[in-house]
């Protein structure tokens, strides 16, 4: 339900690097006196939020701020992407007491989850104007209000899965806050185990004839282990007047194990083997320092990232358990980033909430990739793979002026510009260098009218960020193909136009509706080197339009107490022209022209339940002589229940994959490349987890979680 309240139950919109008065005064009432322009200020946020206090989510008996997030009606909680360079594009949709966190290993998730419920005050939803330049253009972001109180409080929660192949994966995780005056710690660890295993099979059949060329029968056993441990320190004696140090250290393992028991249309059967172990090391530390100056708030973000992998693929062709053949691949890759950020903001300069700032970031990716064939008596030969020993390396900086005003009672513009460069090098195997230069201007016009009705409507350009693995060659084994690097990749450039139109829902629900069209230029997919081999490149200008749905709402006015629906659907079409046929095709990868997501779950007492179903279409990836297909043939049903003992204490079981849908791939082989009319051979793959089931208990304990 949209509200309006006065400022002393708001945050202001000085951006992310302040907050408003009355906010403050709650948590700590020496940050009290606010200034006049500051009441101003924080009453126009006031109309233009949603505020949902902590009360709001007790049916739910939340255990953590990730519980109460996923609970807020309407909201779809947006992750960012940590793999991202430099800052300012890696944010999600969370802010904590008005201020991004300057962590970027740790996820949204992981950050909601260490905050146990009981340090929630409460929780507003408002446009990401007004929480600084990171989250301009954003229709929904979520600002946590933590509260003062001093003390320690915590969670611990112990899970067990068990997969259909009988096997049981135990699991743990926690965290601890302390707060002491200013001070705050925390402290979170987990022992990320997600083993598992699927079954399936391969059919490979001649497109002409329909003829079953082979057929391979596959068991994989999956253990993914990424364990971690991160920690953060505060001090924060006012909203301009902080300091936050955190790091994190995830030492995580990868290990894949197949039988493959394969039946040729001619010649002895086989028992291949295919083998993924990878190591991989992650360590990050990063901090903010916060100051006033000029009547405003001047903030440092330093952050520094070192990311290590160790990668060991094989692909044994085996009779009787004898090695005919096969490929075994090594790689080796360290890649670094070292980030500073500087930015200003003031709430109130000639009529305008003002922020400016840069960022410099350098990142290094050094990889070494050998790849060997296997003979049948044995013996290892190395292939030369296109740009296998290289180094890329980026110097880039991206400088920014965000302003905004309201112009008239519940319409407000904020508009923006940033400068971004890069300096590009790679070396090793191939030689190249460039310098790169862009200007990204955004637009926001954001109206609140009458009725509860919130309308957003936005105009930016875009430029996105090169994987620096895309200039490297690699084997993908478990299909038999080679990627090439493209050292002369360029960034594709999107003019994206957006228009969300929300009003509330059956009292306290949300009704969201978002379309949107993009124009690509330089759109980034896939072309054929002169090595022959499939390498990202760009193709071309493209399109893209959509719509997504969002309906969240209680349902107590439609006489079903305790129950609560939430569901959202998207449609989106893309285009291109295809570069090896002429004809105009979807964008490859996962660009689906229609998914959805419902749940319905009623919560009594001290008991919940819910049930939860999800499809999407078919994605498909266009390489210059295959198409490679994703899909599943009906909807993906989990459901849970869940009892509450007492009010620290929460036992859950989760059924996942209810309907037992396996996941379905479909690959059609072309020869020379696609331009061919049609296919030569057609591969159906298939593999099923089938019914897992997870039972988890989570305690929460300190002085808060009491309360």
């Amino acid at each position: 339900m949209r509200e309006t309240h006065n400022a002393t139950s708001r945050l202001r919109s000085a951006t992310a690097l302040s907050v408003v008065a009355a906010s403050i005064a709650i948590a700590n009432p020496a940050w009290a006196q606010a200034s006049d322009s500051q009441a101003t200020e924080a009453n126009q946020a006031a109309s233009r939020t949603t505020v949902y206090e902590a009360d709001f989510f007790k049916p739910f008996a939340p255990a953590t701020a990730l519980d109460i997030a996923r609970r807020v009606p309407g909201f779809n909680l947006d992750l960012g992407n940590e793999n991202v360079r430099g800052f300012a594009g890696a944010a999600g949709n969370v802010v904590f007491n008005g201020a991004r966190p300057s962590s970027k290993s740790d996820s949204l998730e992981t950050l909601l989850a260490r905050i146990p419920a009981s340090r929630v005050l409460r929780v507003e939803m408002g446009p990401g104007d007004l929480y600084g330049s990171d989250y301009a253009g954003k229709s929904q972001v979520l600002n946590v209000i933590l509260t003062a109180s001093g003390g320690v409080d915590g969670n611990v929660t112990l899970k067990g899965r068990h997969n259909y192949d009988g096997s049981f994966v135990p699991n743990a995780e926690g965290s601890v806050l302390l707060k002491r005056g200013d001070f705050s710690a925390n402290l979170a660890a987990g022992t990320g185990r997600y083993d598992q295993t699927e079954e399936g099979f391969d059919r490979i059949t001649d497109a002409a004839t329909g003829a079953q060329l082979e057929y391979r029968r596959k068991i994989n056993e999956i253990h993914p282990h990424e364990p971690y441990v991160s920690a953060s320190l505060g001090i924060e004696s006012t909203p301009d007047h902080a300091v936050h140090l955190n790091g994190r250290f995830a030492p995580s393992t990868f290990t894949l194990e197949q039988s493959n028991q394969v039946t040729p249309a001619s010649g002895p059967m086989r028992n291949d083997r295919l083998l993924n172990d990878y190591d991989n090391t992650g360590l990050e530390l990063g901090g903010d320092l916060t100051r006033p100056l000029g009547g405003g708030a001047l903030k440092f973000v330093g952050l520094a990232n070192r990311r290590h992998r160790d990668n060991y693929d094989a692909s044994f062709r085996r009779v009787n358990s004898v090695v005919i053949g096969g490929f075994e691949q090594l790689s080796d890759s360290r890649y670094g980033e070292t980030l500073g950020r500087l930015s200003w903001s003031k709430a109130k300069l000639l009529g305008m909430s003002v922020e400016l700032g840069s960022e410099v970031a350098y990142n290094r990716l050094i990889n070494a990739t050998d790849l060997y064939v296997l003979g049948s008596t044995g013996v290892r030969t190395r292939i030369d793979l296109p740009i296998d020993q290289a180094t890329v390396a980026e110097l880039r900086t991206e400088s920014y002026l965000k302003a905004g005003r309201e112009v008239a009672k519940g319409v407000r513009i904020d508009g923006g510009l940033a400068y971004e460069t890069s300096r590009l090098t790679v070396s090793g195997d191939t030689s190249a260098k460039r310098s790169l230069h862009f200007l990204k201007p955004n637009v926001t016009l954001d109206l609140t009218p009458k009725g509860g009705w919130h309308i957003q409507l936005i105009a930016r350009r875009t430029v996105s960020q090169l994987d620096f693995y895309d200039f490297i060659s690699n084997a993908e084994l478990a299909v038999s193909r080679v990627n090439g690097g493209n050292a002369d990749l360029q960034p594709q450039r999107s003019w994206e136009f957006r228009a969300t139109v929300e009003h509330p829902l059956l009292g306290a629900g949300l009704a969201k509706l978002e379309v949107g069209h993009d124009r690509v230029s330089l759109l980034q997919d896939l072309i054929l080197t002169p090595d022959g081999f499939d390498a990202p490149g760009n193709i071309g200008t493209g399109k893209r339009i959509f719509a997504q749905l969002t309906l969240d709402a209680p349902l107590d006015r439609l006489g079903l107490k305790g129950f609560h629906f939430r569901g959202d659907g998207t449609l989106q079409r893309t285009r291109v022209t295809d570069p090896l046929t002429g004809a105009t095709r979807g964008w490859s990868g996962f660009w689906p022209e229609s998914q959805w997501n419902l749940e319905l779950r009623r919560d009594a007492a001290n008991w919940a339940a819910g049930i939860n179903a999800s499809k999407q279409s078919r994605i498909t990836f266009y390489r210059t002589d295959e198409l490679d297909s994703n899909f599943n043939r009906s909807a993906f049903v989990s459901v849970f229940a869940e009892y509450r003992p007492d009010k620290r204490t929460t036992v859950r079981l989760d059924v996942d994959n209810l309907t037992d849908i396996p996941g379905n791939r479909e690959r059609h082989f072309f020869s020379p490349n696609r331009s061919a009319p049609r296919p030569f051979a057609d591969e159906f793959r298939e593999r099923n987890q089938h019914v897992s089931f997870t039972l988890s208990i989570r305690r929460g304990f300190g002085g808060g979680s009491a309360k």
